[in-house]
């Protein structure tokens, strides 16, 4: 494969890579919680710390598609370095919510909001990187530098909760 290629996605499958052992993790995690409390059968049903396992599994589940399709969109189509830093963000905070889930259902609310907000900042440079191929492909102007510095400053911002 090309190296310049490789090096416009590296980091893009990096962060895919780090989620997909954080999703074995959390498979772990499940599995572990319901040999203990069930013995050596896997069962679905089991004690209150089971379910809380078990349903923060799921719902960090249904939220991976939507994730890697706009880290992928917005770090192809925009900008690779903040888009890997923002997936970065955004699988810390899934542990945080995941980990928060086990304790307290409170715990895990800051996790969520954070997350949906890591969520739309890719989106948005999403959307950016799209409207810039229009604004090339039928005026003829290209933003990319000034989408590119707008995105890498505004990537900081995340880390303020």
């Amino acid at each position: 494969m090309d190296q310049d290629i490789l090096g416009s996605i590296v980091l893009l499958a990096i962060v895919t890579l780090i989620s997909v052992v954080q999703n074995a993790f959390f498979a772990n995690k499940v599995e572990h919680e319901s040999r203990h409390c069930n013995g050596k059968v896997l069962q679905r049903q089991g004690s209150s710390s089971f379910d809380r396992v078990y349903t923060a599994n799921q719902n960090c589940g249904h939220a991976y598609p939507t994730f890697l399709a706009v880290l992928w969109c917005a770090g192809l189509l925009c900008s690779q370095a903040p888009a890997a830093f923002a997936g970065l963000m955004y699988l810390f905070v899934r542990q945080k919510y995941f980990v928060g889930y086990l304790g307290e259902r409170t715990q895990s609310t800051p996790g969520y909001l954070f997350g949906k907000r890591i969520i739309l900042f890719l989106f948005l440079m999403s959307v950016a990187g799209i409207l810039n191929y229009y604004l090339v492909f039928f005026f003829g102007s290209d933003f990319e530098i000034h989408i590119k510095t707008i995105t890498n400053a505004i990537s900081p911002l995340l880390l303020i909760p």
